[in-house]
C-alpha cells in the first residue's frame, strides 16, 4: 500500500513540473472559526445565568469592600465555593472583575456581563465554543438560518468545578427475543 502512495506522489510531482498551476486558481482555505464575540447580525440569546439565589447583584456586598487581590482561602464568604478550575493557576479574580463585581473581565481587560460568559471561557476553551456556536456542544434551540437559543456554560458546568463527576454505567439493555 505504501508502494502506491509513493509512486503516486512521484507522478503527481512529475505533473505539477510539466504544467505549474498558479497559486491564484487554487481556492484559499476556509477561514478560522473565531472565538471572539459574535457579528453584530448573529443574536445570542441566553437565559439569565444560574446565580445562586441572594447573591446577585455582587455589588450589594463587594460595593463597600476594598479589593483584596491577595490569593487566598476565602473563608469569611464564598466558603463554599471550592475552585478546581485550572487552581494551580487561577484565582477568582482571573475572571471575576475586582473593580465591579457584577462584570467578569477577559485577559485584556475588558469587561463582559455574565450573559456573555462564554466569551470568558472561550478564552482557554476555542475548541468548545466553536462547538458551540455550531450547536454541536451544549444546548441550541431554534431555526436552522435564523433566531437561536443557547445555554451558558455555567448552566452545565460548575465555572469553579467544571468537570462533571463520573456516572456509574447502566447494564446494557436485554437483547430483544426473536420472532417466532
Amino acid at each position: 500500500m505504501r508502494g502506491l502512495y509513493v509512486m503516486a506522489l512521484a507522478l503527481a510531482l512529475v505533473a505539477s513540473a510539466a504544467a505549474p498551476v498558479a497559486l491564484a486558481q487554487h481556492p484559499s482555505p476556509a477561514p478560522l472559526p473565531r472565538a471572539g464575540p459574535p457579528p453584530a447580525e448573529e443574536r445570542v440569546e441566553v437565559p439569565p445565568p444560574p446565580f445562586t439565589d441572594g447573591i446577585f447583584p455582587c455589588t450589594s456586598c463587594h460595593a463597600s469592600l476594598k479589593v483584596n487581590r491577595v490569593r487566598r482561602p476565602l473563608a469569611d464568604m464564598h466558603g463554599d465555593i471550592v475552585l478546581t478550575h485550572d487552581e494551580q493557576h487561577r484565582w477568582c479574580l482571573d475572571c471575576h472583575d475586582p473593580d465591579n463585581r457584577d462584570w467578569l473581565h477577559l485577559a485584556s481587560g475588558e469587561k463582559v456581563p455574565f450573559e456573555q460568559s462564554y466569551l470568558l471561557c472561550g478564552q482557554c476553551h476555542g475548541e468548545k465554543l466553536r462547538d458551540w456556536r455550531a450547536g454541536v456542544h451544549g444546548r441550541r434551540t431554534g431555526e436552522w438560518n435564523g433566531h437561536k437559543g443557547y445555554l451558558l456554560c455555567a448552566h452545565c458546568h460548575n465555572p469553579h468545578q467544571p468537570r462533571f463527576r463520573a456516572v456509574t454505567p447502566k447494564p446494557a439493555p436485554a437483547r430483544p427475543s426473536a420472532a417466532k
